[in-house]
């Protein structure tokens, strides 16, 4: 997956409302779906400027983000620095191209950055030597749609059909399996529907 469109835009990230408020309604889902307690160590995936792990650190343990985009991973040192995102640690970490760091974590979340992911059960593999057994994984994407969002020329996933994915995440390891909405985003006008899956690591 490429950092270069990311490191870009990463100063501006947060200055978008739609964003932020996202990145809350992904925090709140994975609360909703996940007992968490100040034990849990909670690594957040393809973060961003951390905002998803903005909404949860007071909820958590230990947090880790990780990203491949230098840019990103600045924003999130920054916040870090000022006291936003105290102790959080930040890793430069590709999972499609870098084995799974020898860590292991509670939670595991990603938020919109599977279908950016060409080898998902690579991926999803690594997810699962990451976590504990019994641990959550936590993954909010979009549904499968018409390449509309992207375009055609997009190298990702058009999203997910829920069933495929549900397979490929028992594949993977993964079992209690759910899938819920998650809320939209919105593109020139256009509504595509977010879900988030959530599953546990076999013991």
């Amino acid at each position: 997956m490429g950092s270069e469109h990311f490191d870009a835009i990463a100063a501006d990230w947060d200055n978008d409302e739609a964003k932020v408020a996202r990145a809350r309604g992904v925090a709140d889902a994975v609360a909703h779906a996940v007992p968490l307690d100040h034990e849990m160590r909670l690594l957040e995936y393809g973060a961003g400027t951390g905002l998803v792990t903005q909404a949860l650190v007071d909820r958590v343990g230990a947090v880790t983000l990780a990203d491949n985009s230098a840019g990103m991973r600045a924003v999130i040192q920054e916040k870090i620095d000022a006291g936003v995102l105290p102790g959080a640690r930040v890793w430069d970490l590709d999972l499609e191209t870098q084995p799974a760091p020898d860590e292991q974590f509670e939670v595991v979340v990603t938020s919109l950055v599977l279908h950016h992911v060409r080898d998902i059960a690579g991926v999803l593999r690594r997810f699962v030597e990451l976590l504990v057994p019994t641990g959550y994984l936590c993954i909010a994407d979009m549904d499968r749609e018409d390449t509309g969002f992207h375009g055609a020329d997009f190298g990702g996933h058009p999203g997910f059909d829920r069933a495929e994915l549900t397979a490929q995440l028992a594949e993977a390891g993964l079992s209690d399996v759910s899938v819920e909405d998650c809320g939209e985003l919105v593109k020139d006008g256009v509504p595509y529907s977010v879900f988030m899956a959530v599953a546990r690591r076999a013991v």
